[in-house]
């Protein structure tokens, strides 16, 4: 009886395992190979279909409506593409008054503020230019950016300084958010200043100061509306005894865009408040304490050292304000109803207003104008300011 050599044996084994391994692997096998190597994307394929769904695709599809006209007909609805009448609507048609506004004449007055605020645009536009390398891409995208915002002062003056000029509601929209974000940066530095020294009380005031987030914005503008109501509210017996009941402040224009302010204001501040609070308690304390060493008073510390060291934490919240503040809403709809008239209707509200009017195309044509305005000054706006305060720490 012959015995196997162990050289042959092991040779053998060898040729059956390369033979296994040049085996053409079954179609499930190549399946799970393939799955394997796209585990990463398969994981991510729900959150990509949810993003889809729930943003990319209405945002494509309120696109094509805002090119369209929306007709209700006999068992559902019609849509027609006419390409930019929305917008030409809007611009040149029965909406332009609402949206841009009534132009009027200015006086001397009125050139003066738009010279001082075109000179300051186009020099921080030229700071901008300078700072980098100049190309003609550069210059094309600073000399649009330019134009844009002259075009911007100058329908704003012509809408609001002048007398017989009316704001439409993408001026409406400026003042709201030019205007109420640099109060509530104004005011918030200021309370996040105050709670940032050793004071008695701070810690109560701290948790006071953030009770107006933690209200909805419809309670804040009920809150607000009937705090204006001199009739019934509860100033009520105080404007009684100044003689101005029944008076309601809200009746006119400018009243009316104040006290939609003043509740933003009320509302919002005390987001500034507690990111400038935190960034103020972060700051280094050695520079400080070598400014007092060398014999230099609080407003010197504050402008030289504070203020440069929160400088890339302000300007952050300052854009994060400035691209919420675009979409107000809840103030003006529930405060004034947009009026007296169209006084103080945002763009979000002219396109609810729109809306309920089953004038889709429009309403989309106006958002769509908003998310435009929104870019540029979110693009300027990081351009100018942001990204400099940035680098410069």
């Amino acid at each position: 009886m012959h015995e196997s050599h162990p050289v042959t044996t092991q040779r053998a084994s060898g040729d059956a395992v390369a033979i296994a391994a040049r085996r053409i692997p079954r179609p499930q096998e190549r399946f799970l190979a393939w799955l394997d190597r796209q585990a990463g994307a398969v994981l991510v394929l729900p959150a990509v279909l949810v993003i889809l769904v729930l943003s990319i695709f209405p945002l494509l599809f309120s696109l094509y409506l805002s090119l369209s006209r929306f007709q209700p007909v006999a068992g559902g609805f019609r849509i027609d593409f006419v390409g930019f009448a929305n917008y030409r609507k809007l611009l040149l048609g029965t909406e332009r008054e609402h949206f841009l506004g009534s132009l009027g004449h200015i006086g001397v007055g009125g050139w003066m503020v738009f010279l001082l605020l075109a000179g300051l645009w186009v020099f921080l536009l030229w700071r901008s230019l300078s700072s980098g390398p100049v190309t003609s891409l550069r210059i094309l995208g600073h000399g649009i950016v330019a134009f844009a915002g002259l075009l911007a002062l100058w329908l704003a003056v012509r809408t609001i300084a002048a007398s017989t000029g009316r704001p439409g509601t993408l001026v409406v929209t400026w003042v709201y958010v030019f205007g109420g974000v640099a109060l509530q940066f104004l005011v918030g530095l200021l309370l996040a200043t105050l709670c940032a020294q050793q004071l008695p009380g701070r810690r109560f005031f701290r948790v006071v100061f953030l009770l107006p987030m933690m209200i909805t914005p419809v309670g804040v503008a009920y809150t607000f509306r009937m705090l204006t109501d001199t009739g019934k509210g509860p100033f009520a017996p105080v404007a009684n005894w100044l003689g101005y009941a029944n008076v309601s402040w809200v009746n006119d224009p400018w009243g009316a865009r104040i006290a939609v302010m003043i509740g933003d204001l009320w509302q919002w501040t005390p987001f500034m408040f507690i990111v400038l609070l935190a960034a103020l308690e972060s700051q280094s304390s050695e520079p400080i304490e070598a400014a007092i060493v060398d014999g230099a008073n609080r407003w010197q510390i504050f402008w030289h050292i504070t203020l440069p060291q929160i400088a890339p934490v302000a300007s952050t919240v300052i854009l994060i304000r400035l691209i919420e503040a675009f979409k107000i809403f809840d103030m003006p709809n529930v405060l004034t109803g947009g009026g007296p008239g169209t006084a103080t209707e945002s763009l979000t509200l002219h396109a609810y207003v729109l809306w309920r009017s089953l004038d889709y195309g429009t309403s989309a044509a106006v958002a769509y104008s908003l998310l435009f305005v929104v870019t540029f000054v979110g693009i300027a706006y990081v351009r100018l300011m942001h990204r400099r305060l940035t680098e410069a720490l």
